[in-house]
């Protein structure tokens, strides 16, 4: 796993920090290396889960991008919303009650 510069994990919360492993495993798994490029850092609409240290953005996968993204989605699960931007993954805890 690999951190852009200037990007901090240390303020994420339990709950999003939790994934950064099973993340980590799953780029191994195809080849790839795991790339976190924003946390709280950065420009974000006011209401992200970002400012509230529950939100990373992963570098999107140079092969497989559907065939991981799904496994990221099947691994951690619903209470974690996961989506495909341009050029981002963007996933934040957000439980629904």
């Amino acid at each position: 796993m690999l951190l852009k510069p200037g990007v901090d994990i240390s303020r994420l919360n339990r709950e999003i920090r939790r994934v950064l492993n099973e993340l980590d495993r799953i780029y191994k798994n195809y080849g790839d290396t795991l790339i976190i490029t924003s946390t709280y850092e950065g420009n974000h609409s006011p209401s992200s889960l970002h400012y509230a240290n529950n939100a990373i953005d992963i570098r999107i996968p140079a092969r497989e991008k559907n065939t991981v993204l799904a496994d990221i989605k099947n691994t951690i699960g619903k209470t974690y919303d996961v989506i495909c931007e341009i050029d981002h993954i963007h996933i934040e805890y957000d439980p629904k009650e």
